[in-house]
């Protein structure tokens, strides 16, 4: 028998305070708290590990889950990753959503980086309190004729280059050509 992935069931983080996460999700993206339970043992391993697990309802059936561990050493991250790598990024319908969240994140406080044009998508990126970026994006409505450009057979010959070379193949490159076009005659003109 084979088989195939449906959707992601859910995805889990570590927080510091599992009430404060649950609020500031509700407050600066509007999600809702759905699930909760806790326990002093961890089913998977039976080992001995207070846990508050929280969801958060993230549409469409996803789902956004945390971890509080108050017996555990305080919350880390890899220092050798740099910070925009590890990311949630999370769907909005379209670019006036996007600004309406942007606004609404920097009313509430939050430091706000973006809008980026990825070619075929713009997205913004924040940090939780629990220290997560996350990334809120729109399809660009050419997304679909540019990701033709993509097919399968560049992607694959994308990755063959890179394992082989470790340099960032050029095929995908149009895809920010106006933005770096832009770039360089700000950097000209000053």
């Amino acid at each position: 028998m084979t088989f195939k992935i449906e959707q992601i069931h859910h995805v889990a983080y570590r927080c510091k305070d599992a009430k404060e996460t649950v609020e500031w999700y509700k407050q600066n993206l509007n999600m809702d708290f759905i699930l909760a339970f806790a326990e002093d043992h961890v089913p998977s391993t039976k080992a001995f590990d207070p846990y508050m697990h929280i969801f958060l309802d993230s549409g469409n059936g996803n789902v956004l889950a945390f971890f509080e561990l108050p017996n555990q050493p305080e919350m880390g991250r890899d220092e050798n990753t740099p910070l925009w790598v590890q990311h949630l990024a999370l769907r909005v319908k379209d670019r006036a959503a996007l600004l309406a969240a942007k606004a609404h994140l920097e009313a509430n406080g939050v430091n706000v980086l973006g809008v980026t044009n990825h070619g075929i998508f713009h997205s913004i990126y924040f940090f939780d309190p629990n220290g997560h970026r996350i990334e809120l994006t729109y399809d660009d409505a050419t997304s679909p004729e540019k990701i033709a450009l993509i097919t399968e057979e560049i992607k694959q010959e994308m990755l063959e280059e890179w394992s082989k070379t470790k340099r960032a193949p050029t095929h995908t490159h149009f895809l920010h050509a106006a933005e770096l076009d832009n770039n360089s005659a700000s950097a000209k003109a000053d």
